[in-house]
């Protein structure tokens, strides 16, 4: 990932082999990372069980917030693309007894298509 591309907001695709070993000490037994997206310094991973979203605060990113979602608190999920010219989509998370979902802005170069049929897989 670009520097500016991290800047922009636009989260990039991450090795799954890598984010598998980094995140080994959280992840249950059997539970494997299926898609990884890093955005600036925050991760969005996509387990066989879960979804967790890994949000580095602060300026030396010592505090980090883990937040773990079971993909059965999913409610619903949509994913709104903008086009087939302005790639960016955008991925909105309901989880069950909340009325606001969670929101997160996907830009051009990621694998949408991908994002959609992990949590087809998982919550349907």
């Amino acid at each position: 990932m670009g520097l500016i591309d991290g800047l922009m907001g636009n989260a990039s695709e991450v090795d799954v082999a890598d984010i598998q070993q980094e995140f080994a000490p959280i992840l249950a037994e059997g539970e494997t990372v299926q898609l990884a997206y890093k955005e600036i310094r925050d991760l969005y991973l996509f387990t066989n069980r879960r979804l967790i979203l890994v949000d580095k605060q602060g300026v030396t990113s010592k505090r980090t917030n883990y937040l773990s979602i079971p993909y059965k608190s999913i409610s619903h999920f949509s994913v709104e693309t903008n086009g087939h010219f302005d790639l960016d989509a955008e991925l909105k998370i309901w989880l069950a007894n909340l009325a606001e979902p969670i929101t997160r802005d996907l830009k051009k170069g990621k694998d949408v298509v991908a994002i959609q049929k992990t949590l087809a897989t998982y919550i349907v």
